[in-house]
């Protein structure tokens, strides 16, 4: 095995938040509606930096992801969650876009600038990396630039809707983000695809969906998530505030018969409905890295150490299938075998997507029962940005709960491709 002589490692104080949907029982505005990409993030790296107890002035860096730049201040990014999260001004911020892979990759890419030493500050030998979404994005109003000043114009304000002209309209960013114009495609009707190609059925997309909602209220009500989450005070219909501890998507009372009574959401006899799929919520993860030797120097306890990433390509018709390549390259790069694995986080875009995936991934070696132990989006939800570091906080802190050694996280990205990061336990 040759792993780095001094690795990256994730400290101690990793944390997420909850995932909240983005309405509450698809009526009401959902509980962290009111907060931008930015302030999520804000509140992910406050909760690390305070529960990880780093010193503010030992860290160089800070590299968030977030797919969608469209939501109010999202053009500042990384830069917002840092002065949000309590970072000082002197520390500079990246944001990083790998559309649902751009938490891994933010962590990845954070991780190559803590070893390349091109800008590596050993004064600040720590680093911040994440990411967060909010996928509550707006209308996106066409056809109204090009007009005389003064009249396109406002700044700093709402447009007036009846002093539009003519030719101009809306269109729903969130509904234009998930089509895919070079596969001709909306990425469920990838998953639909994959389906097609594996002959997966639709008894097996509900069977897996149980599943996942299942195994997310078993770690829910054993008290698996508390450790890696961090409470944030929202407010109810009395806008009393409480602090919000779970993930809200998931379902107490989740039957295989009230799935299979759900149509098909995307294609006519398809088999992807709203309960095999990914849930469609708000979140964020933070978690602080630096090199080993630094940690042990400044009396800072690592969780665990990334060891492997592997990122690939694939047919942006089946994109759901890119964590199969990204998988055995990051395995490759690890040098460890799939059977060496004991948990995996894989992102449940749709559940033939995830199907298809652990079909491979048992070609490899990897027991099927090992992924998603504690269920996965199609229960707890999926804010593409952010999903790569909230599922690798869960893993990180699931090998250290159960004394485990190696452990997966993987998703696959619209477009076309996956992403995978390999952790070993470091206790």
């Amino acid at each position: 095995m040759n792993h780095d002589a001094d690795p990256i490692v994730i400290l101690e104080g990793a944390r997420r938040l909850p995932r909240a949907d983005i309405l509450i029982n698809n009526k009401k505005p959902g509980h962290f509606s009111r907060f931008t990409a930015t302030q999520l993030g804000g509140l992910a790296i406050a909760a690390t930096v305070e529960q990880t107890h780093v010193d503010k002035k030992l860290v160089g860096h800070v590299v968030m992801g977030m797919a969608q730049h469209s939501h109010r201040d999202s053009i500042y990014g990384a830069q917002g969650m840092r002065w949000r999260g309590g970072l000082p001004d002197e520390v500079p911020a990246l944001t990083v876009a790998r559309i649902c892979g751009s938490g891994a990759e933010a962590i990845a890419v954070a991780s190559e600038m803590l070893t390349a030493n091109l800008r590596h500050d050993p004064e600040r030998p720590f680093y911040v990396a994440g990411g967060a979404e909010s996928m509550q994005y707006p209308f996106c109003l066409y056809n109204f630039r090009g007009k005389a000043i003064g009249t396109s114009t406002q700044k700093y304000g709402p447009i007036d809707a009846k002093a539009l002209p003519p030719g101009t309209h809306l269109q729903d960013m969130l509904l234009m983000s998930l089509y895919d114009p070079s596969a001709d495609m909306a990425m469920a009707n990838t998953g639909e695809e994959l389906a097609r190609r594996y002959g997966i059925t639709r008894e097996q997309c509900d069977a897996f969906g149980l599943r996942s909602q299942k195994l997310a209220k078993q770690a829910r009500d054993a008290g698996w998530c508390d450790l890696e989450t961090a409470p944030v005070l929202v407010e109810d219909d009395t806008h009393a505030p409480f602090a919000l501890k779970h993930d809200t998507h998931i379902m107490d009372d989740a039957t295989l018969e009230g799935l299979a009574r759900l149509r098909p959401a995307f294609e006519a006899g398809g088999v992807i409905t709203a309960g095999n799929a990914s849930a469609v919520v708000d979140g964020a993860a933070a978690m602080v890295l630096g090199r080993e030797s630094d940690a042990k120097q400044h009396g800072y306890k690592p969780l665990a150490r990334i060891i492997g990433m592997g990122v690939a390509g694939c047919d942006p018709h089946i994109m759901g299938w890119g964590p199969v390549p990204s998988t055995r390259n990051a395995l490759a790069r690890a040098g460890i075998k799939g059977s060496d694995v004991n948990h995996v986080e894989l992102n449940e875009a749709f559940a033939p997507q995830a199907l298809a995936c652990i079909r491979d991934f048992e070609a490899m070696g990897i027991d099927p029962e090992k992924v998603n132990p504690q269920g996965g989006a199609i229960a707890i939800g999926h804010p593409l940005g952010a999903t790569g570091a909230i599922l690798t906080v869960t893993c990180a802190h699931a090998l250290r709960r159960k004394n485990e050694r190696y452990g997966l996280v993987t998703m696959c990205i619209g477009g076309g491709q996956g992403i995978t990061l390999v952790l070993e336990n470091a206790n």
